[in-house]
C-alpha cells in the first residue's frame, strides 16, 4: 500500500517521495494513431438535444439537472461546437481549453467527462507520444485525450422518444377550414358588397385575422360602396 505521502504536496526543502514510473503517464497511454471518424454538423446537434431531453428526463427535484448534470451538458456542448472538426470527427482538447470554454472548473470538466462516459455518451483514449532527450534516448510525453462521441442507441438508460404519428391519408394536403366569419365576408365580397365584409369582418374586435383582413380589404376598396 502507498504512503499517505503520495497523496500530500512537498514541504518546502524537502524532495517528494520517489516515484518508480519510468515516465509520468497513465499506463493505459497509447502511441498509436488515433482513427476519428466524421460527425456531421447536423448530427452532432442532433445528439446534443437528444442529451438535453435525456437529462430533463433524469431530472430528481431538489436536485440541479439529471443524470448528465449542467456541467455535463456544458462539457458536451462545447466539445460539439467548439472543438470538434466535422469533417474529420478530430476532438482532442486539453482540459484545461474544455474548462476555459464551458465555463466550469477543470475539476468539474473531469468529473463531468467521467460522467458522459459513463453514460455511454463519449469515450475517449489516452495518449502519449516519445520525446528525444538532450542526451539521446526518448521519454513519453502524455498528450490531450482523443475523444469520441456515440450514438443515443449506446447511452446508457435513454430511450429515443416515439416518432409522432403520420397524418391521416384524407388530410393530406388538406386545407384548415376558415372561421364562418371570414367565409360569410368572402361571400359578400364575391357579390360586391364591400362595406358589408368589411363590417362582417370587423363585428368581432377579439378576432385578429379578420380585423387584419379587414384593415387590407379597406387599403384594397378605399371608400367604395
Amino acid at each position: 500500500m502507498r504512503s499517505i505521502a503520495y497523496a500530500l504536496p512537498p514541504f518546502p526543502g524537502f524532495a517528494g517521495p520517489k516515484t518508480y514510473a519510468a515516465w509520468p503517464v497513465w499506463r493505459d497511454s497509447t502511441t498509436k494513431e488515433v482513427k476519428f471518424q466524421p460527425l456531421p454538423k447536423k448530427e452532432a446537434a442532433r445528439r446534443y438535444n437528444a442529451a438535453w431531453r435525456f437529462d430533463v428526463a433524469t431530472h430528481t427535484p431538489g436536485k440541479h439537472g439529471g443524470a448528465i448534470g449542467r456541467p455535463g451538458l456544458a462539457v458536451l456542448k462545447v466539445l460539439f461546437f467548439e472543438f470538434l472538426d466535422y469533417s474529420t470527427g478530430q476532438l482532442d482538447p486539453s482540459l484545461d481549453e474544455i474548462a476555459r470554454k464551458s465555463g466550469v472548473c477543470r475539476r468539474a470538466v473531469i468529473d463531468a467527462l467521467k460522467r458522459l462516459k459513463a453514460l455511454g455518451l463519449l469515450h475517449w483514449q489516452r495518449r502519449s507520444r516519445e520525446e528525444p532527450e538532450a542526451k539521446g534516448g526518448y521519454r513519453q510525453v502524455q498528450e490531450t485525450n482523443a475523444y469520441a462521441s456515440l450514438p443515443p442507441s449506446q447511452w446508457h438508460g435513454y430511450f429515443e422518444p416515439p416518432p409522432p404519428p403520420a397524418p391521416h391519408p384524407d388530410t393530406w394536403g388538406a386545407t384548415p377550414p376558415l372561421p364562418d366569419r371570414i367565409t360569410q365576408a368572402a361571400e359578400e365580397l364575391r357579390h360586391g358588397q364591400h362595406r358589408t365584409a368589411l363590417a362582417e369582418l370587423d363585428a368581432d374586435p377579439g378576432d385578429l385575422l379578420a380585423g387584419a383582413l379587414a384593415r387590407l380589404g379597406r387599403a384594397v376598396f378605399g371608400s367604395q360602396p
